[in-house]
């Protein structure tokens, strides 16, 4: 039986900072969320070698550095005024905005 997709409070183009793992420490913004894997692209981080095939005369081969998902639980929003911080939701009638935990800043 399938598992239900993970619902994620964070988004593209979101910063976050990683606060796990060999890249433990990096800030970097969402490229892609997989969402049947729990599991998040963070540019410039988690980077690994793959050997690429050459598909056309421009088109270069051999082995790049892309970047490769990370478990969600591994990255944290960053706010602009505290840093690293939780997310929470603020209604306000008919809108729902995401605030900063710590601070309760719109993010």
């Amino acid at each position: 039986m399938a598992e239900a997709a993970h619902k994620f409070k964070l988004k593209k183009e979101d910063t976050v900072e990683i606060i796990a793992g060999k890249d433990k420490g990096k800030r970097g913004r969402i490229l892609k969320i997989l969402r049947d894997k729990d599991r998040v692209v963070v540019e410039g981080a988690n980077m690994v070698k793959k050997a690429k095939k050459r598909r056309n005369q421009q088109d270069r081969g051999g082995i790049v550095e892309i970047e490769a998902a990370l478990h969600s639980s591994n990255v944290m929003i960053v706010c602009k005024k505290c840093g690293p911080t939780r997310l929470g939701y603020k209604i306000e009638g008919e809108t729902k905005t995401r605030v900063c935990r710590k601070c309760g800043e719109a993010l």
